[in-house]
């Protein structure tokens, strides 16, 4: 049968009603996982699938499908409205989305992480329907090489556009590197800058950072140094994007979408690549009036953009574990683990023969994006109310979030220490305003860049040619340059004229 056939087939599985209310389940699931610091899609699916294991495998794989890309969605609510980031992959969320809720426009922010879910996760479904086979084969090949450059490319992106100089952006993205590196080394096993300390022989979760650095900061700060905040700040003006906020969300989607699709790909990617690129080409693409908002009152495409990356990259990620049985994600190795807990291995056979299975998982993929979008659009009014809560409430309700989710992750007293000395830090960077974002990019990405670089160098036999050995490589080189030496040029003409 042809793919047509195929994914029509899948869907006459996937539409029957047992089937429809465990998509529901599961995005309904998903979008409260998203909401709640410290739990994630991963932790959820791994409690789930001893309860799952008696029912039906497609009727399993969909509420598991349903989980992991409903929890993508809901991360963003909590990072608009408390900027508490449900997930790493909504940070750069946090950004703008919660800048916008400061100046009353919550309700766009919402709407437009919403559609813009939607958008990305239906067009990345398409390519997961017609180009799975081709397009993992092609990310496939890729080596270590590449992949350390495509961190390089991040480090560098971040660093120049995330703050409001090089300089600061750089010294957040060493001070992530450094954090990085503490713990086990991946290589030799050894303990790396622990201090004599088994609680930080596994590293400091990022997710522990993540909110310590934006939640617990943005409290701190607000309490001991922005004073009595008028609840005019907060006001809600609409809940529904007007004109001209289309006009700036639709090419926003667009280019998230294009930016993330193909990291999902490849076998070494993450969801934090992406949302920082895409965040940094709406920055750099931004002019006037709306890139005067970058950073103040909050730009609708700083939302737009990162949450259709965030969303591509999560549905794509389903190409590499399908056909090559290589999960990109912990949640997509959960997911790996669910298949083989039904004697199901997933590689390039799976699809000759499950394909029953796979194709209404597909097809789930499409019914479950139109069902967050149905589930949160009427929602959009009901979670700015959050927004009415007297602050001091509010804020006291913050960090009980904060903290219960820092502790729910390895039940360690530890780790709530560790969170508030991690939101003094944010306080004293707000300060200086030092850009906390880069400081988790370097946690997230270094150890992986590390490994990437040590593995290239033995490829090379120590020679760092191998960096120029492929076309890839090259090209990645060459964006690389053009991303530190181009702006820097502008610069100095438009000085000069």
């Amino acid at each position: 049968m042809d793919t047509f056939s195929l994914l029509l087939h899948g869907f006459s599985t996937a539409l029957t009603v047992p089937n429809l209310l465990w998509a529901l389940f599961g995005c309904a699931l998903g979008t409260a996982v998203g909401v709640l610091p410290g739990i994630g899609p991963a932790t959820t699916v791994a409690m789930l699938l001893p309860i799952t294991g008696k029912v039906d495998i497609t009727a399993s794989m969909i509420f598991f499908a349903g989980i992991y890309y409903g929890a993508m969605y809901g991360g963003s609510t909590t990072s608009i409205l408390l900027n508490t980031p449900g997930e790493t992959a909504s940070m750069v969320t946090a950004m703008e989305g919660n800048k916008m809720a400061k100046s009353g426009r919550a309700g766009q922010a919402l709407a437009t992480a919403a559609i813009g879910s939607f958008v990305a996760g239906t067009i990345a479904t398409v390519v997961v329907t017609l180009f799975a086979p081709l397009v993992a084969d092609y990310a496939v090949k890729l080596g270590p090489p590449e992949y350390f450059l495509l961190m390089v490319l991040a480090f560098t992106t971040v660093s120049a556009v995330l703050g409001k100089s090089t300089v600061r952006g750089l010294t957040a993205l060493f001070i992530g590197l450094a954090v990085g590196l503490i713990g086990m080394d991946q290589i030799s096993g050894q303990p790396r800058y622990t201090g004599g300390k088994p609680e930080f022989l596994d590293g400091i979760e990022i997710v522990l950072v993540a909110v310590g650095l934006f939640a617990v900061a943005e409290v701190l700060h607000a309490v001991l140094f922005e004073g009595k905040i008028h609840e005019t700040q907060n006001r809600l003006t609409r809940v529904h994007m007007d004109r001209r906020d289309w006009r700036r969300s639709i090419p926003a989607w667009l280019r998230g979408t294009a930016i993330g699709a193909p990291f999902g790909c490849i076998p070494a990617g993450g969801t934090e690549i992406p949302t920082f690129l895409s965040y940094a080409t709406e920055k750099k693409l931004a002019k006037g009036e709306d890139l005067r908002e970058f950073g103040t009152t909050g730009a609708i495409e700083g939302v737009a953009g990162p949450e259709a990356a965030n969303n591509a990259t999560v549905t794509t990620a389903l190409i590499p574990l399908l056909t090559l049985g290589i999960p990109t994600s912990n949640t997509t190795a959960i997911l790996l683990g669910a298949f083989q807990n039904y004697g199901i291995q997933p590689g390039p056979q799976l699809f000759a023969t499950s394909a029953a299975l796979v194709w209404a998982l597909i097809a789930s993929l499409y019914i479950g994006n139109l069902m967050l979008l149905v589930l949160n659009l009427p929602m959009v009014g009901l979670w700015v109310k959050l927004l009415r809560i007297p602050k001091p409430q509010l804020y006291a309700g913050i960090l009980i979030f904060a903290t219960v989710g820092a502790y729910g992750m390895r039940q360690s007293t530890f780790d709530l220490f560790l969170l508030y000395v991690i939101g003094a830090v944010g306080v004293v960077m707000r300060r200086f305003d030092f850009p906390t974002a880069p400081v988790v990019v370097g946690m997230i990405l270094g150890p992986l860049a590390e490994a990437q670089l040590r593995n290239a160098m033995s490829i090379g036999e120590g020679k760092w040619s191998v960096f120029a050995d492929r076309p890839v490589s090259v090209f990645l080189l060459i964006v690389i340059a053009a991303v530190l030496i181009v702006p820097r040029v502008l610069k100095r003409r438009a000085a000069a004229a």
